[in-house]
């Protein structure tokens, strides 16, 4: 018994999921006040996601008749929960906690999950708006997630391990090695923004054009739940680009791991947030385009620098 209750106290509070939520809801506050402030606006207080968050909660639950009424409720709660396994494995205060040979493989498929509740979302709302929306998750997920695989694969093959606790290790231990992960840190970079459906890649859910994509007919907490486990997954993914490309908590443990943990994610979101602001909307073929032909040959091309710089390195 006395082994459980550690083990929820990480899965349910830190790092697991009221970190998660808390950090979750925060980010999204730096990343729209951060968004407000180079676009001359004043922005939201820092208190409005855990307000809206809470005001969905309290708001009807309203399924469409036509809808799968089961899988429209149950989808919401399958993207928090894959969101929240992935973490597991991803170093916060110098460790993660349960770490495993592959570990980067099984984490890369957890964030595969949200994506794909996302498309059913959509398809079992019946709605033409949530269709379209739906369909356009999927093909977006065709487009971001082989770039974000590569750029992946390059700092795994230097370091001579799958493992992301080992890889942050080695480039703690290695921090001359960090600038030339660039290219495929900025490939990760972007993919990451398209797999949170962020601005330029904000397709599925363009309100202009399809109202709200894949989420329209989600109201309340159903709704809510959504939009806080893509706050996590801003969160996980932050955490995974840190300790694949950044070091993790270079070398540190402790309270002092977790503050690294704490700068390096706002970094990453700093950066997500300028991405969002200096780029429009584009269409679906040109991200299908942008991602084949020019961010996928620009991760390839950081594998084949990390292949020859392990070689060199002996």
């Amino acid at each position: 018994m006395d082994s459980i209750f550690p083990s929820l106290a990480y899965l349910l509070i830190f790092p697991g999921f009221l970190f998660l939520a808390v950090y979750g809801l925060f980010l999204q506050w730096v990343d729209r006040k951060l968004c407000a402030v180079m676009q001359n606006r004043m922005g939201p207080p820092w208190f409005q996601g855990y307000a809206d968050f809470i005001k969905l909660l309290a708001k009807e639950v309203i399924v469409p008749d036509e809808a799968s009424g089961t899988m429209f409720r149950v989808l919401p709660f399958f993207a928090m929960a894959a969101v929240m396994t992935a973490l597991v494995s991803i170093p916060v205060w110098g460790h993660a906690l349960y770490s495993f040979q592959g570990d980067m493989v099984a984490v890369i498929y957890l964030l595969t999950i949200p994506t794909v509740t996302f498309f059913l979302a959509g398809w079992s709302s019946s709605s033409p708006y949530a269709t379209v929306g739906s369909m356009r998750v999927l093909t977006q997920l065709f487009a971001y997630e082989v770039p974000l695989m590569l750029s992946l694969i390059g700092p795994a093959i230097l370091a001579g391990t799958w493992n992301i606790t080992e890889i942050s290790a080695f480039f703690a231990a290695n921090p001359s090695l960090i600038p030339a992960q660039i290219l495929g840190f900025a490939a990760a970079l972007i993919a990451l923004q398209g797999k949170l459906e962020r601005m330029p890649f904000d397709i599925p859910h363009a309100k202009n054009e399809i109202v709200g994509g894949q989420f329209t007919e989600y109201s309340g907490r159903l709704f809510g739940f959504f939009c806080l486990a893509v706050d996590m997954e801003l969160v996980v993914g932050a955490a995974l680009l840190n300790a694949v490309f950044l070091g993790g908590a270079l070398g540190f443990h402790g309270a002092a791991g977790v503050a690294m943990f704490l700068g390096k994610t706002l970094f990453i979101t700093f950066l997500l947030a300028l991405l969002k602001v200096l780029m429009a909307r584009i269409r679906i073929e040109q991200m299908i385009n942008f991602c084949w032909k020019y961010l996928a040959p620009v991760a390839m091309a950081q594998v084949i620098f990390d292949i020859f710089l392990k070689a060199r390195l002996g």
